[in-house]
C-alpha cells in the first residue's frame, strides 16, 4: 500500500513542477529548449525510476539510463538560465 501512495505522490509532485517550470519560463519570456535541457534530464530520472519499480525492472539497465541521465543534465546546465543571467 505505502508503495502506490509513494507513486501516486511522486507523479502529482512531477506534474506540479513541470507546471510551475512551464509558468516562470513562460512569465520570464524565456524561448528555446537549450535552457530547459537540464530540467528535461531530470524529470526523465523520475520517470525512467517510477517505471523501472512499477515494472519491477530495477537493474543495470535502469541504473545505467539515469547516470547517463545525470551526466546530460548536468552536461547541460552551461545552458542554464541562471547562468546566462551570471554572465
Amino acid at each position: 500500500m505505502i508503495p502506490i501512495i509513494l507513486s501516486i505522490i511522486l507523479v502529482i509532485a512531477l506534474i506540479f513542477s513541470i507546471s510551475v517550470v512551464v509558468r516562470k519560463r513562460k512569465n520570464a519570456g524565456i524561448t528555446g529548449i537549450k535552457s530547459v535541457l537540464t530540467s528535461i534530464c531530470f524529470y526523465l530520472i523520475a520517470i525512467t525510476n517510477l517505471l523501472a519499480y512499477w515494472f519491477d525492472f530495477l537493474g543495470l539497465i535502469s541504473w545505467s539510463i539515469t547516470v547517463i541521465l545525470l551526466i546530460l543534465g548536468a552536461y547541460f546546465t552551461k545552458y542554464a538560465i541562471f547562468n546566462k543571467r551570471i554572465s
